[in-house]
């Protein structure tokens, strides 16, 4: 594996926020984690038997969020390794591991996954991959999910985690910049379909395609009010979203004029009482 502390090794970034060094891109992804895992009911709430991971991989994995609350989830796994292009998230990943006391189980690499994974064949027991929309295009999945097999035992498990559809509110506000984060999704090969929708068909049939057994989803429905913890998660990954995205939506579509207006009546909307967003989640897995 690639020496994680090398400042030579630089990849070519294709998340939605090209800045590596943008702390307030670092902080949203931290409070997007906790809200997914808060309506997902935990971590691996599907899997009826998580203690029974040995060697974890999460791919894409930001600040580590997912890695680091999976890790104080499950004592009983033994190594967590997360991978990802930004070095700067990793030193905060890094950081809270080491707050946390699990850096000995916990392991951060700088990987491009766009290129190959650096472990061994048969390696891991779960592959995890959560919002790969965030920087992976609907050409690159097929070639991500074969390396996701090769670095897997037999028996070994493909876990993704994905929004389907389209984000809605009562904000007519939130809705018009929504359109326009959909819209760039499109244009830039993100989406399979407008407005996201079917992902869960695309990565069930490209997991099958790929050879995985017993392909499985579950979708959840997650609404956000003002008023519950979950809701202000959700309240602050949009202040910072709307802001760090601005200039991937420039690249791809047409960006309306009024777009600072409308930001900053979503931010009137989403504290009002009455305010109410619903998204649609899905998990699917399968096996080696």
């Amino acid at each position: 594996m690639s020496d994680p502390f090398d400042p030579r090794q630089e990849f070519a970034s294709t998340h939605v926020v090209q800045d590596l060094s943008n702390q307030e891109e670092m902080g949203r992804l931290l409070v997007q984690d906790r809200m997914l895992t808060a309506g997902m009911e935990g971590v691996l709430a599907e899997q009826p038997e998580p203690n029974s991971f040995r060697r974890v991989l999460d791919v894409g994995c930001g600040p580590g969020g997912w890695i680091i609350e999976t890790a104080q989830t499950y004592p009983d796994i033994s190594l967590l390794i997360g991978i990802d292009v930004n070095g700067k998230m990793l030193e905060i990943a890094r950081e809270q591991a080491s707050t946390q006391q699990i850096g000995e189980r916990v392991a951060f690499y700088k990987m491009d996954a766009l290129r190959m994974l650096e472990f061994p064949d048969a390696y891991f027991d779960l592959v995890n991959l959560r919002t790969g929309m965030s920087w992976l295009r609907k050409w690159d999945w097929l070639k991500l999910l074969q390396e996701f097999w090769r670095v897997l035992r037999v028996g070994g498990m493909v876990r993704l985690t994905e929004v389907n559809g389209p984000l809605l509110s009562n904000s007519a506000a939130m809705t018009s910049l929504w359109s326009v984060v959909a819209q760039s999704f499109l244009y830039s090969g993100t989406y399979f379909a407008p407005n996201g929708e079917g992902f869960d068909i695309e990565l069930v049939r490209l997991l099958e395609q790929c050879g995985l057994q017993q392909v499985q989803t579950r979708e959840y429905t997650l609404e956000y009010r003002p008023d519950t913890p979950e809701g202000q998660l959700f309240i602050e990954n949009a202040r910072r979203l709307y802001r760090t995205i601005k200039p991937f939506l420039h690249r791809w579509t047409r960006v309306p004029d009024d777009y600072g207006e409308l930001y900053q009546q979503m931010l009137k909307d989403i504290e009002q009482p009455e305010f109410v967003a619903t998204a649609k989640l899905f998990t699917v897995w399968g096996r080696v």
